[in-house]
């Protein structure tokens, strides 16, 4: 720190080496200055002194600026407000309450900042009664037509589940700055009211930067990746949080390729990414199995120094996994200092695929001796484990221990576990009861996971009436009429097997074209069987008929026709079900 001027006050030598400050060191050098100066009853220099403590990012820090506050024989109201700030910012609501009713004990006065930091208090505790007792304390003390605490008001009743409350005071407010109709915006997101919310953003009479990215996000989380895309193009100002907004919800909905086209307009942009930003750019990476993109990504990170946390981590693990890189996702998992729940099931799940699964379940093992609680992901990880290996002792005995022992009501997806381990080891009867017995509709993926193991061990009586489940939910979807017609073929039903073909045909139902994607030097190429658009079409289809001639096989001509009779997919005819 800069030594103070000589001649200078000790008041001012306090403020300004407190000017200096930037570790808990330097604060305790200015506390010993300020006691030795006798400055410690100093109202103003004391909350100075307490925003530098809070302020400061060491986890000591608030704690020893909280015990000097709390050993200051009377404190006034600028300083209590100061400290209850200090427990909001520091994400301890209930402690924020506890002081400021602390204050009304001490008869400390109490002004209308005061009272709206203990509304977001009572906010941020979700506690609707002290809400509603603080509402009438404001209006008590004539603080109800104050701008910051009518704006808390609305804050604390939309967030404890009154957001049609929160919306009659916003209104009735006399004067609506810009806080107040982002906070009005920000909790209408919060509760999924996405309608309400453009609404009120559209009839907003000015906007900020926090206006924008409010509406991006709540758009892009609810799915309307379209508005908010639109308002994004709409924003003349963008930040690290709109163009991360965009991406996380271009990730989410497994739109990689929208998602990383975004983040290169950003890098143009001069828009440094977040951490945010990374892992979602990884979890597109790893939806594309775009394996060197993701290796990009993870050096981007480590080049700028990014520090690494559970949930990036968790994405880069995850990514490796995707991409088929399991033994650089196991580094990654190796070398995290922290690891929640999500980490451990991101692990299980990619050693499942890459059918390790007892490594998986030794996983899981670990997981529970170390008292993380798992969660319906893990299961998932961990029937797709006993699936892979087909341990099906195994995988009942966790499916069970879900709600039996962890209190997890198994989803469909954990259902679909299960019908896939029995159909595969055999046990087809008791997949079907498996389906019956459900506690919820059972959908087409059930159906079909059975109708595939019918396939495979051949029983047609059971295939016909998952076949009929299947084409009431979902007549569209050609792929059901490719597995039966295959169980048909396999029993030697030709004449099922043409019904299928006349059926597909006459309900216009026709093979979807297969596709696939390559990466080639960090681009990903999409590919869709028979497509002729790429400006060098004429040359890759060239090639394939050379590598035809050289292999012997037909690999092309109309790839989306380069099916076998024998294979052809359709749905049975009506005498082929009934019989």
């Amino acid at each position: 720190m800069r030594i103070p001027r000589a001649g200078s006050s000790p008041e001012q030598e306090a403020m300004l080496l407190l000017h200096q400050c930037n570790t808990l060191d330097h604060l305790r050098q200015v506390q010993a200055l300020i006691l030795k100066s006798s400055l410690h009853r100093h109202p103003f220099l004391l909350a100075k002194f307490l925003r530098r403590c809070f302020s400061l990012p060491s986890p000591e820090a608030l704690p020893y600026g909280l015990s000097l506050f709390h050993h200051h024989p009377n404190p006034d109201g600028f300083l209590c407000n100061t400290a209850i700030a200090a427990h909001l910012r520091a994400g301890r609501p209930a402690e924020s309450l506890r002081l400021f009713r602390h204050m009304q004990r001490l008869a400390i006065t109490v002004d209308s900042f005061g009272v709206s930091l203990a509304v977001q208090g009572g906010a941020g505790c979700r506690d609707a009664r002290a809400g509603c007792v603080l509402h009438g304390q404001a209006a008590k003390r004539g603080f109800s037509a104050d701008v910051f605490v009518q704006t808390a008001l609305v804050e604390m009743y939309a967030k404890t589940g009154g957001i049609s409350m929160a919306r009659q005071l916003f209104d009735e407010m006399p004067r609506r700055d810009l806080v107040a109709h982002n906070v009005m915006l920000g909790e209408y997101v919060s509760c999924g009211e996405i309608a309400a919310a453009r609404k009120l953003f559209e009839e907003m009479p000015s906007r900020d930067l926090v206006s924008w990215n409010t509406m991006i996000h709540g758009l892009a989380v609810s799915g309307d990746l379209a508005g908010a895309r639109e308002i994004f193009e709409r924003s003349r100002e963008r930040d690290v949080i709109s163009w991360s907004s965009m991406i996380s919800g271009y990730a989410r909905r497994r739109l990689p390729g929208e998602a990383l086209e975004l983040f290169r307009e950003m890098q143009v942009a001069g828009v440094s990414p977040d951490k945010v930003t990374m892992a979602s750019l990884l979890s597109a990476a790893g939806d594309l199995g775009a394996l060197a993109t993701g290796r990009m990504i993870h050096d981007y990170v480590n080049k700028n120094r990014m520090e690494m946390d559970v949930k990036l981590d968790t994405s880069l693990l995850d990514m490796y996994a995707k991409c088929g890189d399991i033994e650089s996702s196991l580094v990654v998992f190796e070398r995290m200092n922290e690891r929640d729940v999500f980490a451990w099931s991101a692990m299980i799940a990619g050693l499942a695929n890459h059918g390790r699964a007892e490594y998986a379940l030794e996983l899981f093992s670990e997981m529970l001796s170390q008292g993380v609680e798992p969660n319906g992901s893990t299961f998932v990880g961990v029937l797709s484990a006993c699936n892979h290996a087909g341990l099906v002792s195994r995988g009942r005995a966790y499916f069970n221990s879900m709600a039996g022992v962890h209190g997890i009501a198994p989803t469909i997806e954990h259902y679909g576990c299960l019908v896939d381990l029995l159909g595969r080891a055999g046990h087809l009867h008791e997949a079907r009861e498996v389906i019956m017995a459900m506690p919820v509709e059972p959908d087409a993926v059930l159906w079909r996971a059975l109708l595939g193991a019918c396939r495979v061990h051949k029983n047609l009586e059971l295939a016909r009436e998952a076949a009929i489940e299947l084409v009431k939910m979902e007549p569209w979807v050609e792929g059901h009429y490719v597995l039966f017609s295959n169980v048909l073929a396999q029993a030697s039903r030709w004449d099922g097997v043409a019904g299928v073909r006349r059926t597909m045909k006459e309900s216009g139902i026709k093979k979807v074209p297969g596709s696939s994607s390559v990466e080639v030097d960090g681009v990903v190429y999409a590919f869709i069987a028979g497509d002729r658009s790429h400006p060098r079409s004429e040359e890759i289809y060239a090639m394939l008929d050379e590598m035809n001639w050289s292999t012997g096989k037909k690999l092309t001509g109309d790839v989306a026709g380069a099916v076998e009779d024998d294979d052809f997919s359709g749905w049975s005819n009506e005498s082929e079900l009934a019989s």
